[in-house]
């Protein structure tokens, strides 16, 4: 029937934890040459560029639809990156851990209101965390 709702069902105990679901948050692309990127980017897929410094900057969608991402001079990960917002960075790091992952340097604060970190995952791909609990918790 059109416009009917189906209610899925989920088994008693089936839910390991009551934390919200991850969502994709952004999605980072080192480059070695950032002005010759932004301008690929331009041309290919049609991102506006917003700069943030030298260093980095936000590809930004033109029509404000789909995921944003940022476009940052190479460093330690090499490779394009997707970001998750998470409730808790600490507690999905234990349970990537818990899974076969590992934490790949500190968390880092992200203003006054955010924090960061990247974790491997359990077939070594590099992946971020991204959480709005502040610096102080």
């Amino acid at each position: 029937m059109v416009g009917e709702r189906r209610l899925t069902l989920v088994p008693a105990g089936s839910l390991r934890h009551a934390r919200r679901m991850a969502k994709m948050e952004h999605f980072e692309i080192p480059a070695d040459d950032i002005e010759r990127a932004r301008d690929f980017y331009r041309s290919v897929l049609e991102f506006e560029y917003e700069p943030w410094g030298d260093e980095m900057g936000m590809l930004r969608q033109p029509d404000g639809d789909g995921v944003d991402g940022d476009l940052h001079v190479r460093g330690p990960v090499t490779h394009p990156t997707v970001v998750f917002t998470v409730e808790s960075i600490e507690d999905t790091v234990a349970a990537a851990v818990a899974a076969g992952g590992e934490q790949v340097g500190d968390i880092q604060p992200l203003g006054e209101t955010s924090r960061w970190v990247y974790l491997r995952d359990s077939e070594g791909n590099v992946i971020g965390l991204f959480d709005e609990r502040g610096t102080a918790a």
